[in-house]
């Protein structure tokens, strides 16, 4: 029984991807030249937007229809943001939100070669049936639904995640729902108070959205307080696989091993996971709880539900 305990979660540690691991980003056959043209920028792909057009990340999108334009996410646009004035410059919010919506707005943003459904449910990779058979949009200004309000441009972004300088990712120097858990933010990164509630977690599931891991800060950072960007969650160059780092591991496991992922998240995340016992938590739930900690077994005094990866 020892040996094939160990064998599972041997497995669970070396996720393969059944599709190549640049998924929906591979952009029907055009690949990385969709998002980054290697001469020209946006002028290389036809596009004809401000004369910064491409200067960052040779992005061959036109993201000029989005300069300075307000968006007010989530709560009934509770959470105001404003874009960057140019593709150019030092701010996180350029790579972190701007360049994203550029292609996922599809409203004042050309929708390029999408088609507003999630490549995932598209080729079939999602099977659990509670996602249901109908389109799920991957257009944030245009999904359908009505009723956005506080933004300067088309749509509703009212019923998405808050992102930007007020989603701020700590309150009291703790993350959001997380205080006196162990987890405090120096002005630089996340710190983790070893044998605190957080650090069980951490020890659990990990904490790859937040900790200084392999890309570096994750989030912005105005006045010493980090901020939730679309890169926080989602890492938009592999699809299906996440791998763990030494700098942040998953479960405490040293880094270098594999994970199923899906949506491009950034870290495990297995929708495809169906527990009907109530005896572990599924990645999926674990990756919220890395900042909505106050919902986590951990904070909650129940250490002995395990994480369920694959």
């Amino acid at each position: 029984m020892f040996i094939l305990a160990v064998a599972g979660f041997v497995m669970a540690q070396n996720w393969n991807s059944p599709v190549d691991v640049l998924g929906a980003h591979n952009n029907y056959g055009r690949g990385c030249a969709g998002c980054h043209q290697p001469h020209g920028g946006a002028f290389g792909s036809g596009h004809h937007g401000g004369p910064d057009s491409g200067n960052y990340a040779l992005w061959g999108q036109d993201a000029s229809p989005l300069y300075g334009r307000t968006i007010a996410f989530g709560d009934g646009g509770r959470y105001v943001e404003v874009l960057p004035s140019s593709i150019t410059g030092s701010s996180a919010d350029i790579g972190g939100i701007l360049l994203c919506l550029s292609c996922h707005d599809g409203s004042v943003t050309s929708t390029n070669m999408m088609r507003n459904q999630l490549y995932e449910q598209k080729i079939g990779l999602i099977t659990n049936p509670a996602y249901g058979p109908n389109p799920i949009p991957t257009l944030l200004g245009k999904d359908g639904t009505a009723g956005g309000t506080g933004s300067s441009i088309p749509g509703n972004y009212n019923n998405d995640h808050p992102v930007g300088t007020e989603a701020a990712m700590v309150s009291f120097g703790s993350p959001m729902q997380g205080s006196g858990q162990g987890v405090t933010f120096n002005g630089t990164n996340f710190v983790v108070a070893p044998g605190s509630n957080y650090d069980k977690f951490v020890k659990n599931y990990g904490y790859p959205a937040i900790a200084p891991g392999k890309w570096g800060p994750q989030y912005g950072i105005q006045a010493g307080i980090p901020y939730v960007l679309c890169t926080t969650c989602h890492n938009q160059h592999v699809m299906t696989v996440y791998t763990s780092s030494t700098s942040s591991p998953i479960a405490n496991d040293g880094g270098g091993k594999y994970y199923a992922k899906l949506f491009f998240m950034n870290g495990p995340y297995n929708p495809n996971v169906v527990i009907t016992d109530g005896k572990s938590a599924p990645s999926t739930v674990q990756f919220c709880r890395q900042c909505h900690f106050g919902e986590s077994n951990e904070a909650n005094n129940t250490f002995t539900i395990p994480t369920r990866f694959q």
